[in-house]
């Protein structure tokens, strides 16, 4: 059985300090929806609480508050730095059994993904590609031709009813978006032209936030994806 470990800031929520010390944890549109449809996977939770004594402690309070009912196995919650493979080796070595291979990391932060592949597991950028990394299915950057009939609210209607995100709008004409094959299908079949490049950890240039700068020029300088 796969287990699934998220990160928590800028995947499953945004973060906020009160002024009382405490932490504030919003979860980010289509999270809820996706932690639903995984119920019945084992998750946990790989994610730095930051610095100072009771980091951690303020950090598990916030996360559940934010989702309750949610990561409630202990043993799967880890709190560190992000900087090695050594925190996601503890991880695998936390689920008594399964292989690195069955596990899954989910985070916004290539570098972070690159340390989980070193200790074997499987990465996905964003929450909605979570069960597609444990079918071992690749999220693909692409790009999506938009028309006077076919603009960004139409787009992102449909991506969010499938394994579609978009990330970018690069001009009125062109959105950049993370999918699988069948999300792209989708899109397709709702009426939009989704050019497939490569898959999205081969770069660190295509942003997976629609509020990170990025190069079109670099973003799109790759060719279209070729399927093996």
């Amino acid at each position: 059985m796969p287990v699934i470990f998220f990160d928590i800031g800028a995947t499953l929520a945004d973060a906020h300090m009160e002024l009382d010390g405490s932490l504030t944890l919003q979860p980010r549109p289509r999270v809820m929806a996706v932690l639903d449809a995984l119920r019945e996977v084992r998750t946990g939770i790989i994610s730095n609480p930051g610095p100072g004594d009771g980091a951690a402690a303020r950090a598990a309070a916030a996360l559940h508050k934010a989702f309750p009912g949610r990561f409630t196995d202990e043993a799967l919650v880890h709190w560190g730095a992000k900087d090695s493979r050594r925190i996601f080796d503890q991880a695998v070595a936390s689920t008594a059994g399964a292989a690195a291979g069955d596990c899954v990391f989910v985070g916004e932060d290539a570098q972070e993904r690159a340390f989980a592949r070193e200790a074997d597991m499987r990465t996905a950028a964003h929450p909605v590609f979570a069960l597609a990394a444990t079918e071992n299915r690749p999220v693909l950057r692409s790009r999506i031709e938009l028309t006077d009939g076919l603009g960004l609210p139409e787009l992102t209607t449909a991506a969010d009813e499938t394994e579609a995100v978009v990330v970018q709008l690069v001009s009125e004409r062109l959105a950049l978006a993370m999918v699988t094959t069948q999300g792209a299908e989708t899109l397709e079949r709702a009426g939009f032209t989704v050019d497939l490049r490569g898959p999205v950890d081969d770069t660190a240039v295509f942003p997976i936030r629609d509020d990170q700068p990025v190069s079109a020029a670099e973003s799109l300088a790759d060719g279209p994806h070729k399927s093996p």
